[in-house]
C-alpha cells in the first residue's frame, strides 16, 4: 500500500499548533489497523473542521517518548487511508474494538502509559463490566432505585433461589455485546413443563420447555459453554402493538466538561427476538412515536424528561465509582408497563447511533469536550500545578 503522507511531512508541521487528537486501536496484519473505518474517517473529517489535528495511531506506533508517531488518515479526495508521521496527542481516544485486544498485557500497558502521561488526557480507558456496573449503580441511593435485581450466576442454586423471587429472568454474559449469548428463563409452575428457556440466536430465538429444573440447569450448562454469566430479575417492558421496545442513550460531555444528553433512540424488538437490538431482527423507531403509542402523549412527555433525568444520574454515577475520566456513554434504559425506568447496560464505547441527528452531534461533542480539556491542562500549568 502506498503511503503519500509520509512524505509530505512539513504539511503536518505546519500544523502542528492545532491540537492533536489521536483515535487509539490495535494494528492488523491485513488491514493496517483494526475498528469501525467509517466511524474513524468521520471523526478524522470532524477534528479538521473543528480544528485539531486528527488521526489513527494503533497501540505500537504510540510512541509516548517520541515527539512525533506514525498513524493514518482518511484522504477524502482518494477515499484512502495513508500513513504519515503526526504530533504526539494532546488527547487519545480509546476505540480499541474489542474486549480481548483491551485485555492484550501491550494494550494495557499503553493505556495505563496515556493515562500518567503528564501532556495528555485520555478518556474512556476500557470497557464496562455489566456486573461491575451493576456494582457501582448499587452503592448509590440515587441510582439503586432503576437497577433490576442482579446476581452473578454462579451455581444452580443461586438460580433456583432467584426463580423464587423472580419467575421471569435473563441471563446475560459479563462481557456480552450486542445481545449475543442472552437467554431468558420464565417458570409456569401450573404447567406439565413448568420452565421455559429462550436461547437469543442470530435474528431469532429458540425455545425449549423443561419438565425438571435439573433439565433446565443442564440447557443452560450447555449453552454458556463455561462463560462467566449474571442472572437479573425480568422486566415487562412496555410494548407497541405487541412488540416490546428499549431506550437508547447517548450521553456525552459537552464544552463545560458536563453530562448531557446528545440523543434518545428507540429499539423495538424482532417479532421472534428476546432482545432489541438491531442485529437481532430489531428495529430503529422514534422514542416519542412508541411512547406516545404505548402511553398516550401527556404520560409521554412524562416518562421522556423521566428518561432524561435517569440517564445523567447514572452516568455521573458510573464515572464516579469506576474512578476513571470519562467522556461518553450509550445506555440502554428499559420502561415498563406501568411507566417506570430501569436501567439494563451501558457501554463506554458506543457504537454509531443511526439517527443522522444524533450521528452528527455526537462527533462535534466529542471534540467539543476535547477542547475543554485541553482548557483544564492550560489552567493547571498556568497555576504550576
Amino acid at each position: 500500500m502506498q503511503h503519500p503522507a509520509a512524505e509530505q511531512q512539513p504539511a503536518v508541521d505546519a500544523k502542528a499548533k492545532r491540537p492533536a487528537f489521536a483515535i487509539l486501536t490495535i494494528e492488523d496484519d491485513v488491514q493496517l489497523f483494526r475498528g469501525n473505518r467509517n466511524n474513524f474517517a468521520d471523526l478524522i473529517k470532524t477534528g479538521r473542521e473543528l480544528g485539531f489535528t486528527t488521526y489513527v495511531v494503533t497501540v505500537s506506533q504510540l510512541k509516548l517518548s517520541k515527539p512525533r508517531v506514525a498513524g493514518y488518515t482518511f484522504s477524502e479526495e482518494t477515499q484512502t487511508w495513508k500513513k504519515g508521521w503526526f504530533p504526539l496527542p494532546d488527547i487519545v481516544y480509546n476505540r480499541v474494538p474489542m474486549r480481548e485486544d483491551e485485555m492484550l498485557p501491550a494494550v494495557r500497558r499503553k493505556i495505563a502509559a496515556c493515562l500518567k502521561h503528564p501532556n495528555i488526557r485520555l478518556f474512556n480507558p476500557a470497557f464496562f463490566n455489566k456486573w461491575s456496573l451493576f456494582e457501582w449503580l448499587s452503592m448509590s441511593k440515587t441510582t439503586r432505585p432503576y437497577i433490576p435485581v442482579t446476581r452473578r450466576l454462579i451455581s444452580r442454586e443461586s438460580l433456583r433461589n432467584m426463580l423464587k423471587q423472580h419467575p421471569f429472568l435473563y441471563l446475560k454474559p459479563v462481557s456480552g455485546k450486542a445481545g449475543v449469548g442472552i437467554m431468558s428463563v420464565r417458570l409456569f409452575k401450573e404447567k406439565q413443563l413448568p420452565y421455559r428457556l429462550k436461547l437469543q440466536q442470530k435474528k431469532r430465538s429458540k425455545t425449549f420447555r423443561c419438565g425438571t429444573f435439573s433439565a433446565l440447569w443442564n440447557r443452560i450448562k450447555k449453552q454458556r459453554q463455561g462463560e462467566r454469566y449474571i442472572a437479573q430479575q425480568g422486566i415487562e417492558l412496555a410494548a407497541y402493538g405487541d412488540r416490546q421496545f428499549d431506550l437508547r442513550v447517548l450521553i456525552q460531555k459537552n464544552q463545560r466538561g458536563q453530562w448531557d444528553i446528545t440523543g434518545i433512540g428507540a429499539r423495538l424488538a424482532g417479532s421472534a427476538s428476546i432482545t432489541t437490538h438491531v442485529p437481532r431482527g430489531g428495529s430503529i423507531e422514534e422514542p416519542e412515536k412508541l411512547l406516545v403509542g404505548a402511553f398516550g402523549p401527556e404520560h409521554a412527555r412524562k416518562i421522556l424528561t423521566k428518561v432524561k433525568s435517569a440517564a445523567l444520574l447514572i452516568a455521573r454515577q458510573i464515572e464516579r465509582a469506576s474512578g476513571h475520566e470519562l467522556g461518553e456513554m450509550s445506555m440502554d434504559l428499559g420502561v415498563d408497563k406501568q411507566g417506570g425506568i430501569w436501567f439494563f447496560e451501558a457501554n463506554s464505547k458506543p457504537m454509531k447511533f443511526d439517527e443522522p441527528h444524533i450521528r452528527q452531534k455526537s462527533l462535534e461533542r466529542i471534540f467539543q469536550y476535547s477542547h475543554f480539556l485541553l482548557k483544564q491542562k492550560k489552567k493547571k500549568k498556568a497555576s504550576g500545578a
